[in-house]
């Protein structure tokens, strides 16, 4: 087979999530998308979510943030997000890889093991009481 078969569209798409998961284990979000983040409210996994709009990891990859549980604004959203990337990069998360948890003004923010990520494409989280607000990584094209 020409190539051999680690060439194949499928494993080469496969090697490029695994190493996307490798560098999202505890990264947030550093900068956003250009414009302001608009809200959409949606169903996921039978909960009514809101979608805040996309940023980044501190890793520089792509996420879609949403508000998963509670009523937070999608200003804060954001902000929180960026926040706990800026973190990251500053090396103020604990455990390999920056995992551990870290507080952003009040929010408890980590980020998933990968295979987590790599089943769910939650890439991290930010919890204050009931709220949560999710990382996801956006569906392979």
């Amino acid at each position: 087979m020409a190539g051999g078969p680690l060439r194949s569209p499928v494993c080469c798409a496969l090697a490029g999530l695994i190493a996307v998961a490798f560098t999202l284990a505890g990264c947030g979000s550093a900068g956003s998308s250009p414009g302001p983040a608009a809200s959409a409210t949606h169903v996921r996994d039978d909960k009514e979510v809101t979608s805040c709009g996309t940023t980044k990891t501190a890793a520089n990859v792509p996420v879609r943030i949403q508000v998963q549980h509670g009523s937070v604004a999608c200003d804060v959203a954001m902000n929180v997000e960026r926040k706990y990337a800026r973190a990251i990069l500053a090396g103020r998360a604990p455990g390999n890889g920056g995992g551990g948890p870290v507080n952003v003004d009040g929010w408890t923010c980590e980020g998933f093991p990968t295979p987590v990520v790599l089943r769910t494409g939650n890439a991290s989280r930010c919890v204050e009481g009931s709220a949560e607000i999710l990382a996801i990584l956006p569906a392979p094209a």
